[in-house]
C-alpha cells in the first residue's frame, strides 16, 4: 500500500502526544499506524524518555496500539523481551557500546563539564539533574535561558568535539556527539536490514533533527507544531511539512506518502 516503506520512527511527546489538548492523541494517527502495522510495516517509537518514562507515557496517555521497538534516551535500541521478565531487552549490542563511548567521554571531557556546571550555577537559574551514573543534564527555566546555555556550551566544547547536548524545550542532556535519535535509528534499520530508503520519521524538536535531516530516513515529516529548525531541515531533505498539528500532522504526513 505505501511505496517500499517498512518502517516508521516516530518521536512521542510533541509529535504523537499532544499536550494540553484534547483529545492527546490523534484517532485517524492510531489507525493509521494500526493498519500499516497489519500490513507488516514496522513502528518504533524514537524519544527522549528513558524506558521506564515511555511504559508510564503509553499507559497514562491509554494508547490503543503498542510499538514493535524503542529508542529511548535518544540513543538505546530495544525490542520486544524474550522472557517475561521485563517488556523490552536490548537489542544487540549497540546499548552496552553507546555506555561505554559516552563513560570514556565524559572521562575525558571532565574539564570542560566543570566549566558548563560553574556557568549553569553562577550565571543562571537552570537546575543541574544527576542520574545514578553521575551529571546527565539539566532543566533551565525557559527555552530563552537554554539558548544561553547551549551558547555556551558550544564554545565549551571546541576543545572537545565529541563532547555534546541533546536539547528538547528546557529540557538538555549531555552527550556523545556521534549517538542521537538519528545514530539510534541507523543501528535499528541496520539490524532489522532496512534501508534508508524505505523509512519514514516524524518529530518536532532539536533531538529530532539528526533523524529527520535525510541522512537516515527518506520520508521524514513534521507536524505543524515542530519547531522552525525542525520545519528547516525536514524542508531541506525533501520531507513533509503538514499543515495540522501533532498526531494530525503524523497522520497528514502519512496519508500524503500513501497516497503517492
Amino acid at each position: 500500500m505505501t511505496p517500499k516503506i517498512r518502517l516508521l520512527s516516530t518521536d512521542f511527546d510533541g509529535t504523537l502526544v499532544a499536550h494540553g489538548s484534547d483529545p492527546v492523541l490523534d484517532r485517524g494517527c492510531m489507525e493509521c499506524i494500526e493498519m500499516l502495522q497489519a500490513e507488516g510495516v514496522i513502528w518504533a517509537i524514537n524519544t527522549g524518555r528513558s524506558v521506564d518514562l515511555l511504559e508510564s507515557g503509553l499507559a497514562d496517555f491509554e494508547f490503543p496500539i503498542h510499538p514493535d521497538f524503542i529508542l529511548t534516551s535518544e540513543r538505546d535500541v530495544f525490542r520486544p523481551a524474550s522472557n517475561g521478565a521485563a517488556k523490552w531487552e536490548p537489542f544487540g549490542d549497540w546499548n552496552e557500546r553507546v555506555a561505554r563511548k559516552h563513560a570514556e567521554l565524559f572521562h575525558s571531557a571532565e574539564a570542560v563539564l566543570a566549566e558548563v556546571v560553574d556557568f549553569v550555577n553562577q550565571k543562571t537559574k537552570a537546575r543541574l539533574l544527576y542520574h545514578s551514573t553521575g551529571l546527565e543534564g539539566l532543566v533551565a527555566e525557559n527555552e530563552d535561558e537554554l539558548d544561553r546555555v547551549t551558547e555556551f556550551i558550544d564554545q565549551a566544547r571546541a576543545k572537545q568535539p565529541q563532547f555534546h547536548y541533546q536539547r528538547n524545550t528546557v529540557y538538555l542532556r549531555f552527550c556523545h556527539a556521534d549517538y542521537h535519535k538519528g545514530a539510534a535509528l541507523a543501528e535499528l534499520s541496520r539490524l532489522l536490514e532496512i534501508p534508508r530508503e524505505e523509512i519514514f520519521a516524524a518529530g518536532d524538536h532539536h533531538n529530532d533533527i539528526s533523524m529527520l535531516d535525510g541522512r537516515f530516513a527518506a520520508y521524514p515529516a513534521c507536524p505543524a507544531n515542530a519547531i522552525p529548525e525542525v520545519k528547516k531541515a525536514v524542508a531541506s531533505a525533501d520531507g513533509y511539512v503538514a499543515s495540522k498539528s501533532f498526531g494530525a500532522g503524523v497522520h497528514e504526513a502519512l496519508r500524503n506518502l500513501i497516497a503517492r
